[in-house]
């Protein structure tokens, strides 16, 4: 096949691939993402495999990490997963690989002769290892995070009611003396870094349709923001439009996965939002000489998986998992002890989402693209629309049943056959809806268990950001693009509104005071205001959070040193907005709020803005090349905060500077075959392309390019 003459860009640099049946078109998508992507592919499979001290750097901090993905062990049953892919979905993979290899075959990345490394052929279980990563990588990840800081909580003494006000409704089965035996190998306070590499960060999003009786084209329109870590290249993302004969999908992809994973083709566009489904559950188990109880009194050895971690340049190291129904023990069971072991639903998954995902290719309506979608293994909120003028939502993700009377938050004991999960909820049964009558729905990671038979979700993100984008959306009728341009890029804050209306007439009105009671709630770059509130909304977590309850320094290292009060602060903010708290240790909410003020305002104020810059970094080099070699870019101003539609967190996780904003801006009208983007990077991870930081002025600017099936302009030679 003449891969040259069938792949071409547009003038914005995005790959267009053009084949004359399906096979055709995905092994020139291998192809295109191994010239555009292959750093990227490469790094990726390389971290999965746990392989990075043994191919890439032996340093301590990489064998933490290699020990990590060794502990999830993501590649060890991929084979079983390919074995159980449909004709068409093996023949879409075999034809990917093809192409993959035909490139990798040509040319691999500069940047790994430098590491000496020459990499395997790109396999079906290499795309699989890559999507569990998607699905896992700090969304999943976060939610554990939680459950093993309410332990800490508990062991720390933090009493029952305080407890049931942080975490309302889902401690069922909870046994505080039980807890407090576990014996933790890791705490949140002092984690490992394991996230210096490829592995993007992923945590919030958001994504939106209206009804064609909403628009001005009289046509569905349909937004998707993913809020993922920006300050890396390349971009997480990678554009691409595939056409065939009779057909078309484009929109964003991940390299390593051949799908659209956010986009459209001819009859029905879907964008994704991740939901903070709980499909990570722990159990205690009582070991001791290698063993694990059971009920009545049954002692059963663990299955032992040796791991052996070769390092470049030093000796190998070995590593030892002990293994049950439950997952991975956190601990050595020949020390006799309660441990908690813990198993992520989707950890041996692949086949099923990947037989979706190439579905999705001929799907053509709402109703056919929620049925496909829910089955994804994985948990995505999606929203979707087709030209029939449908709009809809599905949730997908295998959400674990549970016994009743029981969340999945709290760790029960594993000796107890009740406890074990029974198999997975339906995706019928999971939250979805079809045409709602407000004529839009929104998701942006917040509580959507009201709208399902089953509630997956027990701890999420506020409704901040979806009541903004609602009643924006609410108020306005001909809606366009346009609208939706200025939704995604708004910074208007309604926690800040519910947090000023208690502060505002508390303050004196003078100096600092009077700028913040006259902040119009707004995080632009040029505000003082949104300063001085982040100032007091931060102080007042260490005087409910530190003063009452975990400690003062624990507190500041928990808002400092981690995304927790980030990700999960409706759980804090339902605390802090009340008018009465065991966390307040019987002082008024007014009196704290004043003191918190009182420090907050002191000091001299400089714009949001002058706080908010990141440099996006290369994903190999990690800022350790100089500046003026141009692999890192920026620094660039991030404009929002947590709970504003165009999130702009900046904080540091394990141990380094991250990131969650907008990395990839889509809106596309289904009334015409195109979409309009912008991304944080550009198409290529090769840093002497030009498209290597192409798109990053439109991202910045607010600027949206035309990505259509017929370009009207030049075809740019594909090299």
């Amino acid at each position: 096949m003449d891969m040259q003459g069938k792949i071409w860009r547009d003038k914005n640099g995005v790959c267009h691939v053009e084949g004359n049946d399906r096979r055709e078109v995905f092994e020139l998508m291998g192809y295109a993402h191994g010239n555009d992507r292959g750093m990227q592919m490469l790094l990726m499979r390389i971290l999965g495999q746990g392989r990075t001290s043994e191919l890439l750097d032996s340093s301590d901090e990489m064998l933490e990490i290699d020990k990590f993905f060794r502990r999830m062990n993501w590649g060890g049953s991929t084979s079983a997963e390919v074995a159980k892919l449909s004709p068409a979905a093996r023949e879409t993979a075999d034809a990917y690989n093809r192409g993959v290899n035909k490139l990798f075959a040509e040319k691999i990345p500069w940047e790994f002769k430098l590491f000496g490394y020459s990499p395997e052929p790109w396999s079906t279980e290499d795309s699989i290892l890559i999507s569990r990563m998607i699905g896992y990588l700090t969304l999943a990840q976060s939610q554990g995070e939680m459950e093993r800081l309410f332990i800490e909580l508990v062991q720390a003494g933090i009493d029952e009611q305080r407890l049931h006000e942080l975490f309302p409704g889902i401690l069922g089965g909870l046994d505080i003396d039980l807890l407090k035996k576990i014996k933790l190998q890791e705490r949140i306070v002092s984690p490992a870094s394991l996230w210096n590499m490829a592995a993007p960060l992923m945590m919030a999003s958001n994504n939106w349709v209206v009804s064609g009786r909403k628009t001005a084209s009289g046509k569905p329109i349909l937004a998707n923001d993913p809020h993922l870590e920006v300050n890396r290249l390349p971009n997480v993302w990678c554009e691409m439009v595939l056409k065939t004969k009779d057909r078309y999908a484009m929109g964003g992809t991940m390299p390593g996965v051949p799908a659209i994973l956010v986009g459209r083709n001819h009859d029905l566009a879907w964008g994704a939002t991740y939901t903070f489904m709980d499909s990570t559950d722990s159990w205690i188990e009582q070991c001791k000489n290698g063993e694990y109880l059971r009920q009545p009194d049954k002692w059963i050895p663990f299955t032992a998986r040796e791991e052996i971690i070769k390092r470049k340049k030093k000796d190998s190291v070995k590593v030892i998992f002990y293994e049950n129904e439950h997952g991975v023990l956190e601990g050595n069971p020949y020390d006799e002890g309660c441990y908690i072991a813990t198993a992520w639903a989707p950890s041996f998954s692949g086949a099923v989402t990947y037989n979706s995902a190439v579905k999705m290719w001929d799907a053509k309506n709402v109703r056919e693209g929620m049925e496909i979608l829910g089955y994804m293994e994985s948990s995505w909120n999606w929203v979707l629309a087709d030209t029939q003028g449908n709009i809809g939502y599905q949730m997908s993700g295998l959400m674990p049943k549970r016994r009743e009377g029981v969340s999945g938050f709290v760790p029960l004991p594993g000796w107890e056959e009740k406890n074990n999960w029974q198999g997975f909820e339906k995706p019928a049964d999971l939250p979805r809806c079809y045409n709602p009558e407000s004529g839009y729905f929104v998701t942006s990671n917040q509580d959507l268990n009201e709208l399902g038979k089953v509630s997956p979700i027990n701890v999420g993100m506020g409704p901040y950001r979806s009541d903004r984008i609602g009643s924006l959306l609410a108020a306005k009728n001909k809606i366009t693009r346009e609208d939706m341009y200025k939704i995604q890029h708004d910074v208007f804050s309604t926690q800040a509104e519910s947090f000023m209306k208690i502060l505002a007439p508390l303050l004196s009105g003078v100096g600092s005071a009077k700028v913040l009671q006259e902040w119009n709630l707004q995080y632009s770059a040029d505000s003082e205001g949104a300063c001085l509130f982040d100032r007091f909304y931060r102080e007042l977590y260490k005087q409910v959070f530190g003063e009452s309850g975990f400690g003062r320094m624990a507190a500041e290292y928990l808002e400092e040193h981690t995304g927790i009060f980030n990700d999960f602060y409706i759980n804090f903010d339902r605390i802090l907005l009340a008018e009465k708290s065991h966390w307040f240790g019987g002082r008024k909410r007014e009196d704290i709020y004043l003191q918190a003020a009182e420090k907050a305002l002191q000091g001299p104020v400089p714009k949001w803005g002058d706080l908010r810059k990141l440099v996006l970094k290369n994903i190999l080099f990690n800022g350790k090349l100089p500046r003026f070699l141009g692999f890192d870019r920026g620094p660039i101003t991030i404009i929002g905060s947590l709970a504003t539609p165009h999130q702009g967190q900046i904080f540091e996780s394990a141990g380094r500077q991250t990131s969650f904003a907008p990395s990839f801006r889509m809106v596309t009208d289904l009334a015409t075959d195109d979409i309009y983007t912008n991304m944080a990077g550009g198409p290529s991870d090769r840093r002497f392309s030009q498209w290597y930081c192409s798109d990053l002025n439109n991202w910045l600017t607010g600027t949206y390019k035309k990505v259509e099936v017929a370009s009207g302009g030049e075809k740019i030679p594909f090299k």
